[in-house]
């Protein structure tokens, strides 16, 4: 509705081609954070509610070396790791890179 902003903003949600995933709890302050930075972005990202559900968190760990924090973040099935991670991969410049990998 308000693309014609995307490049004022300097947003390029049509420059993201990887496959996004999240584990999150619904309240947690730093899956919010982790998801309004991926919003902020335009990554359409596949979000796994695991609130009260030890199966999916135990699966959830599995898959992340064994962390059990949320957010859990992988990008193209590699684990980055929680919201701190996420943001640490932006300032660094190299999130905006693993976003444009097609999946």
């Amino acid at each position: 509705m308000l693309d014609f902003l995307n490049p004022l903003l300097n947003r390029h949600p049509e420059r993201v081609k990887a496959n996004v995933e999240i584990y999150t709890w619904q309240t947690c302050p730093y899956c919010i954070r982790a998801k309004m930075l991926l919003w902020w972005k335009g990554v359409q990202f596949q979000e796994y509610k695991i609130d009260g559900n030890e199966a999916a968190r135990s699966q959830m760990a599995e898959r992340a070396n064994g962390r059990r924090t949320v957010p859990q973040i992988f990008i193209n099935t590699q684990h980055i790791g929680g919201c701190d991670d996420l943001y640490e991969l932006d300032t660094k410049g190299q999130l905006d890179p693993l976003l444009a990998e097609p999946a």
